[in-house]
């Protein structure tokens, strides 16, 4: 019983305590809620001693979050809300019962208990379903806090947003102002160009239409005169077609006659080719006849000359002999010799160029420049001779090589 009393005291000591000055309030609200509404009170303590053995953690968990709640809105709003009071009042006083209610109850259950079992499990448990709920409690209270604080931050950034926004909306207006007058400027210009393009799309087109109508005008005298050109035209080569039938009648006719002439030519032309190439056969002839004879005289000339080598060696011979005899003659007749023989060779030398020929030199020494002069003219004139026959011979060859090779 000693323990019941305190595990007694020690809750209605927790319940029970408040300060002074909300007790007084709370008894001052109570009696006017109670004055007010007597039947209310009641049902309340009828109500709370009925369900207090099955709903008494609910209630102290709402109760204490109420009064929590309440005394901070209190505290807050006591001043704004003097209407308030009564009901608020009226629920402490509410939640006070209930949780004497839920003490008495415990205390009641815990001493059957100890009664009956000797034990106080019945209170521990309810303690340490108690202190659960708290904990449950505190949790809440904590995440409230942290929900009010992220409200906070939310209502902060709303308030940034509705100001971002606003300031979006009243440029967003501004700009919608400036448009507006650009609209109706833009509109206005449009009004007068359009306006302006109308009269001058009409002038346009006035001065269009007069153009046309010249030019149509224009146009129907060029026809008319090519038209009258066309008549021209058609009669001229009307003329002209009679005039060239005319012509071509007389070419036809020349171009008779001129065949006939080309036929008469032709025939006429064959017959000189005929005669030409008898002609040519006899001459051919007689080139080959003159060819012989050419050889004939190349044969004697060849002969001639051979004779004539023959006769100049023979000279030389008998000069040689002539000398050795003067040598053995005696340097007198030698010297005597010897200086006409140079007279004779300066004399022939003279002869031969056209000078004239020095009056001291003697007759025997003239008489042998002279010989040997004419010996070598006659020389040079058979060399000229056999050159200029062969000649001959060589250029009666070729033709004879070429009268074959047409043949």
């Amino acid at each position: 019983m000693g323990l019941a009393e305190a595990v007694l005291a020690a809750v209605s000591s927790a319940v029970i305590k408040c300060s002074a000055t909300e007790m007084l309030e709370m008894k001052e609200m109570v009696q006017k809620e109670l004055d007010n509404k007597p039947s209310e009170f009641m049902s309340a303590k009828q109500e709370s001693g009925e369900t207090a053995t099955s709903t008494t953690l609910q209630n102290t968990e709402h109760k204490q979050q109420q009064e929590e709640t309440e005394d901070q809105k209190s505290t807050r709003h006591f001043s704004k809300r003097p209407k308030k009071r009564t009901t608020r009042a009226a629920q402490r006083l509410k939640k006070v019962y209930a949780d004497r209610q839920y003490a008495s109850n415990v205390i009641t259950l815990t001493i059957k208990k100890m009664e009956e079992l000797g034990t106080f499990s019945s209170l521990t448990d309810a303690n340490e379903r108690e202190k659960a709920k708290k904990n449950k409690f505190f949790d809440i209270l904590i995440r409230e806090e942290k929900g009010k604080k992220e409200i906070k931050a939310l209502q902060k950034q709303l308030q940034d947003v509705k100001k971002q926004t606003d300031n979006d909306l009243q440029n967003r207006d501004k700009v919608i102002d400036h448009l507006k007058d650009k609209l109706q400027e833009t509109t206005a210009k449009l009004n007068t160009e359009s306006n302006y393009m109308k009269k001058n799309t009409d002038l346009q087109i006035q001065l269009t239409q007069k153009k046309c109508s010249s030019a149509e005008d224009a146009l129907e005298k060029e026809i008319q005169n090519l038209r009258s050109k066309i008549d021209e035209e058609i009669h001229l080569h009307m003329e002209t077609d009679n005039f060239l039938t005319q012509q071509y009648e007389k070419v036809k006719e020349k171009l008779e006659y001129w065949m006939e002439k080309y036929k008469k030519d032709t025939a006429a032309k064959d017959e000189e080719l005929d005669d030409l190439r008898a002609l040519k056969a006899e001459n051919l002839e007689t080139m080959q006849r003159f060819a012989k004879e050419c050889l004939m005289f190349q044969a004697t000339i060849i002969i001639d000359r051979t004779e004539k080598e023959d006769k100049r060696k023979q000279r030389e011979r008998e000069a040689l002999e002539l000398k050795s005899a003067v040598k053995v003659k005696g340097s007198k007749a030698e010297a005597v010799l010897l200086q006409q023989q140079l007279g004779a060779n300066n004399l022939f030398h003279r002869l031969c160029t056209g000078r004239k020929q020095p009056k001291e030199s003697g007759w025997c020494v003239v008489a042998q420049a002279k010989d040997k002069a004419c010996s070598f003219a006659g020389a040079h004139s058979e060399l000229a001779a056999g050159c200029s026959f062969e000649m001959v011979n060589e250029r009666g060859a070729a033709s004879l090589l070429q009268v074959s090779l047409h043949r």
